[in-house]
């Protein structure tokens, strides 16, 4: 079940999806790269590379209400609350020193995020996600300029060419449950005033 890596391990999916994706740019030479950034100090354009910087984590709103987790496991019923639902939001911007390379490595990842916009099974990484039945959907999410604009101003950058995303639904699990042990019988006998005596 999801836990406290899945923002990581949502966060290792991308990375590695974009990175077998730009191989096709060079596939004889030194294709770039996807990595994981927080657009602190100098990015290196050798070689080349796509960072995926999550700026904002919210509550997805759309998933909000889900009933309570029950599972039995004989003779112990447990309940905990529903997965928190995480909606993740990406900054991806091309770093290579020349224009032109900057829009062929945004342009596929943009092809490769249109066509494979649903992330599940075997494309899943990391130990809150391999082997589970999630699914992330990844959105492209336009902001406008100005908001793109405020997102480099408090990372203390000058503007470059990028493109966001939305990734949801991101489960992660509560960590108190209740645990339990169901009434074997019941008796629903009237036993009449003298037995309260």
């Amino acid at each position: 079940m999801p836990d406290y890596g899945v923002i990581a391990d949502t966060s290792v999916t991308l990375q590695t999806v974009l990175t077998q994706a730009l191989n096709a740019l060079d596939p004889g030479g030194t294709p770039p790269v996807a990595e994981i950034s927080d657009l602190q100090g100098t990015i290196a354009t050798t070689p080349a590379r796509l960072t995926i910087f999550l700026f904002e984590t919210v509550e997805d709103a759309s998933a909000k209400n889900r009933p309570k987790v029950v599972t039995v496991t004989p003779p112990t019923v447990t309940v905990k609350k529903p997965p928190m639902a995480l909606l993740l939001r990406y900054m991806l911007t091309p770093w290579s020193g020349d224009r032109v390379t900057d829009h062929k490595i945004l342009g596929r990842a943009l092809q490769v995020l249109y066509d494979d916009a649903i992330l599940s099974g075997p494309q899943l990484q990391g130990t809150s996600l391999v082997g589970t039945n999630q699914a992330l959907k990844v959105t492209l999410s336009p902001l406008t300029i100005e908001e793109r604009a405020r997102v480099w101003y408090a990372i203390q950058k000058p503007y470059r060419l990028s493109v966001t995303y939305e990734v949801r639904v991101v489960n992660l699990d509560a960590i108190s449950a209740d645990t339990f042990v169901p009434a074997a019988q019941r008796n629903n006998q009237y036993l009449g005033p003298e037995a309260a005596r």
